[in-house]
């Protein structure tokens, strides 16, 4: 059967007291939403339906910046989770297969949790996501007779006898695309919250005599955020967890609490990461690199062998082959650095290829752009450049090449030359005591103006 998704990301989310979008807001360096979406993934959706609503084109925006095919359907009034996924009714008009209703402020779905409802929607019409609360009191409750689910009763329409009740709503549902709007055409909002309410379609369809039942998960994987409270607990979660999978994978960290991961970070066995490490979205470190501490990486591929830091950073785009060294206080961005290279000092890299076993000498910068556009400077193999070199783009330097310390380098060097741009020194005898005395007699007149 093929399977949708209908992820829910109309809310303002007030209580996060933001401009922002609640489903925008950051968790490992990616959109609420975003996770949602890597969630729902996992049962390789036929079609990915985000209901958007406050600053919906932002929410667009990023929606789309994860998945280009994503559909973007609007709810102009929030009128409940039932509204709003009706909201999906035309963009799945023509689909005939199983819908997933996710929340987009809700990170925690495992996927193996989203395909055991579509597993359990073969035997039965409408399923639900259930989980054991420590403390029930905010949630609906999961009325049940045997393994049939009766109906979802939201908290402030409860009974005391189903307030008692401990399994409690998810908020997931599964069931069939076109059944589902069906059911939600039968919706009211007769309720004290006058909304129309996603789980009254549980109750309708078995009036109806259509099965439902629930799938359970742990009470963490349904944590929704609606606070910058619950968002850092939340992002404190993530980041335990993810450092637990790398020490599992193989990868050496002395201090773990200390080092933050990007949702989607890749790092190989018997790779060292020392303490205070940020990685940023889109980074990739290969089995046996170093990234020494206080480093910050985003948007970046390291290759086996590779050192990088202290106080390095790698910005997007940077690739840096096997056996590469980046020192302390160098910044990489959309660079290519080829094999047994070395940046090791206090230098700026940008939009430059720097050929194998070359090395670039500390306080060195690729000048890259000029005010309006970006330019490319290329190195070649086994070249040598000098402390305080400036390589005014677009430059190549040829291999086996020179550059004298604190050149500026505006035009191509030829292989095996040696560069110097730098004008010629001149000292001037006694020249320092007479400035002196010249600067000492203006700093009195100035003291003593000023009094």
């Amino acid at each position: 059967m093929s399977v949708s998704l209908i992820i829910l990301a109309a809310g303002q989310g007030t209580r996060m007291n933001s401009d922002l979008p609640k489903v925008l807001h950051p968790l490992a360096g990616a959109p609420l939403l975003v996770h949602a979406m890597l969630s729902g993934a996992a049962v390789s959706p036929e079609k990915t339906v985000v209901v958007a609503g406050h600053e919906a084109d932002v929410v667009e925006k990023a929606a789309k910046a994860h998945d280009p095919e994503v559909t973007i359907v609007t709810q102009d009034e929030q009128l409940g989770t039932g509204h709003a996924v009706l909201q999906a009714r035309d963009a799945l008009a023509d689909f005939d297969g199983d819908a997933v209703v996710l929340f987009g402020d809700t990170p925690f779905i495992h996927p193996e949790t989203i395909g055991a409802m579509v597993t359990a929607r073969s035997d039965h019409a409408v399923v639900v996501l259930g989980f054991e609360a420590e403390d029930p009191k905010r949630y609906g409750r999961l009325v049940m007779s045997g393994n049939t689910l009766e109906r979802i009763v939201e908290y402030k329409d409860a009974t005391e006898k189903e307030r008692a009740i401990s399994l409690c709503n998810g908020g997931v549902v599964t069931a069939n695309a076109q059944v589902l709007f069906d059911l939600l055409d039968a919706v009211g909002n007769d309720n004290a919250s006058g909304e129309y309410y996603l789980t009254d379609i549980v109750g309708i369809a078995r009036e109806r005599g259509l099965s439902a039942t629930a799938v359970t998960c742990p009470e963490a994987e349904t944590q929704g955020i609606n606070t910058r409270q619950e968002l850092a607990k939340a992002e404190t979660t993530l980041q335990s967890h993810m450092r637990s999978d790398a020490l599992d994978n193989g990868v050496t960290m002395s201090a773990p609490e200390t080092v933050f991961f990007s949702h989607d970070t890749v790092i190989g066995r018997d790779a060292t990461i020392e303490p205070n490490v940020f990685f940023g979205p889109g980074v990739t470190i290969e089995t046996g690199a170093k990234i020494r501490a206080f480093s910050h990486l985003e948007g970046c591929h390291v290759a086996r062998g590779s050192i990088v830091g202290p106080y390095a950073r790698l910005r997007p785009g940077t690739e840096l082959s096997e056996d590469v060294r980046v020192g302390n206080f160098v910044e990489i961005k959309n660079s290519t650095i080829a094999e047994g290279a070395k940046v090791n000092h206090l230098s700026y890299i940008g939009d430059a290829e720097i050929g194998k076993a070359t090395n670039i000498g500390a306080g060195t910068i690729t000048c890259n752009y000029d005010g309006v556009m970006k330019h490319k400077t290329t190195i070649g193999e086994r070249s040598f450049i000098g402390s305080n070199t400036m390589l005014i783009a677009p430059v190549t330097v040829a291999d086996d090449t020179m550059t004298a310390s604190g050149s500026v380098i505006t035009k191509d060097v030829e292989a095996k030359a040696l560069a110097i741009a730098r004008a010629q020194q001149v000292n001037k005898p006694g020249l320092a005591v007479k400035m002196f005395e010249k600067l000492k007699n203006l700093k009195a007149k100035r003291d003593k103006g000023t009094k």
